[in-house]
């Protein structure tokens, strides 16, 4: 009866999946090998149950991608990480996976993808022809890497397909979107624009598909998203370390005349600042974060909405998000400012204090009362815990190993490589392998750059990130002081 868990769960072991990787990373080559193995010998797709697509590509055919690739990777930089007599079973259970994901893009009309398939009996009879832009939007990096890996085009040009179907749609007025769109007329219904749920992953991916791929449409787009969300999101000073006014905020508006629809943000939106530092926008991360962790200093946990007018949450839930810890981690690995060092102990010493469970963690209920939920959810180790790892593991091989490294929206680890650079379809789409190798990339660069895609100097690095006044300016803002 609760659809929160169910259709995410799919009765695939899905939390034992979503953790391979994080068991790798970690370097625990015996327990990975166990997981692997039971993995292989245990799951099938073959099921009765009625899954997210969206849940389902990211958490499980994400991990078994990763997996696969730590597996079968020559240089194995995490150590032993090798399976005897391997034969590509993750690749075959992924391709299995996806195989039963690909009636969600047949029979609508604007290419845009269901939200549920039965993996049976494909899409349920009394399915909703509306679905949140994050969700049909954000498949290319996986579907990408199995196409890629397979030399079958077909999966990555399906959530191509949706990518530019969803671009397509956005205002002509401000070149924002709507986060709820019906996929068979290309009406949008929700018209929040915003950087939270519903929209996140969205924004995140075509900056990731740019740089696993080369595709230089995906930085085009990416490019011109950040510079709409920029000029019609953001609210407060210009500078974030400088300068008179509010502290920096991404509020939601609607996506036509960019007017203020509500007066709250989500947890989901303490991702960005980690995709600011991709892009190299480090001042402007530094304030987002500031804001996010002054509400986690408040409550010890960041509420699931959190309304910055009232100072208060307004669903009060915390399902374990990782989002605020991979801002942090991968601000501390813009700036080595231990500042954030000291950010990762509190989330830290949170985690331990108001969540740990007799087995496992759990979802906080509501954070003001510590109240909790038996529910533990599977990106708590696919990414909280594995960014936490990251964040005080300076030796760690990702870090360490010269191999490039990239992070799926679901915390999973694919190496950043020539392999997924070239496509093996070229000749048969046109212009399919513009991010061939000697092809001419558009330079990676967006709107708004306060840090000119600097690091931040040196001299800056033992002090706070933020300048101690707007640290207690963000801190009033959410009622700490």
């Amino acid at each position: 009866s609760n659809l929160n868990i169910n259709d995410v769960l799919g009765n695939y072991s899905l939390t034992l999946i979503d953790a391979l990787d994080t068991l790798a990373v970690m370097g625990n080559s015996s327990e990975f090998q166990k997981a692997v193995k039971l993995v292989i010998d245990t799951v099938s797709f073959d099921k009765d149950s009625t899954v997210q697509v969206f849940e389902a590509t990211i958490r499980v055919l994400g991990s078994l991608l990763s997996a696969h690739i730590i597996i079968t990777d020559t240089k194995q930089p995490f150590g032993d990480m090798s399976i005897k007599d391997y034969d590509n079973e993750l690749l075959h259970l992924a391709h299995d996976l996806a195989v039963r994901l690909l009636p969600a893009f047949e029979n609508t009309k604007t290419g845009i993808p269901y939200p549920r398939v039965n993996l049976k009996k494909g899409v349920p009879p009394d399915s909703h022809n509306e679905t949140c832009t994050a969700g049909a939007g954000s498949l290319l990096v996986e579907f990408g890497i199995l196409s890629r890996l397979l030399g079958d085009s077909t999966f990555e040009w399906v959530a191509r397909r949706a990518v530019k179907a969803l671009w397509s749609l956005r205002s002509n007025n401000t070149g924002l979107l709507g986060n709820v769109v019906n996929i068979q007329t290309g009406h949008w219904v929700g018209k929040q624009s915003g950087l939270g749920a519903g929209s996140d992953s969205f924004y995140e991916y075509l900056l990731k598909s740019y740089i696993l791929f080369g595709e230089k449409e995906d930085l085009e787009m990416f490019n011109a998203a950040y510079q709409n969300i920029q000029n019609h999101l953001r609210r407060g000073r210009e500078a974030c370390n400088e300068g008179e006014g509010d502290p920096p905020l991404y509020v939601n508006v609607n996506m036509y005349t960019g007017q203020l629809m509500n007066t709250w943000i989500d947890s989901l939106q303490a991702f960005f600042p980690g995709l600011q530092v991709l892009i190299g926008d480090v001042e402007d991360a530094i304030c987002l974060h500031a804001f996010y962790y002054a509400i986690w200093k408040r409550y010890g946990a960041l509420p699931e909405r959190y309304n910055w007018q009232l100072q208060a949450p307004d669903v009060p839930f915390y399902p374990l998000r990782p989002e605020l810890v991979e801002s942090t981690y991968l601000l501390y690995q813009a700036t080595k400012n231990p500042f954030y060092l000291h950010v990762g102990m509190d989330i830290l010493q949170s985690l331990e204090k108001y969540t740990k469970a007799k087995c496992g963690y759990a979802t906080l209920h509501h954070v003001v009362e510590k109240t909790k939920e038996d529910r533990m959810e599977s990106f708590f180790l696919s990414e909280t815990c594995k960014y936490l790892y990251l964040l005080f593991d300076e030796e760690n091989p990702v870090h360490k190993s010269g191999n490039k490294f990239m992070f799926t929206t679901e915390g999973h680890i694919v190496s950043v490589d020539g392999r997924f650079r070239s496509s093996l379809w070229e000749d048969i789409l046109p212009g399919a392998g513009s991010g061939a190798p000697g092809a001419k990339h558009a330079e990676l660069k967006a709107a708004n750059f306060s840090s000119n895609c600097n690091r931040v100097p040196d001299e800056r690095r033992y002090l706070l990130p933020l300048k101690s006044n707007y640290m207690r300016q963000i801190d009033r803002m959410v009622g700490l002081i």
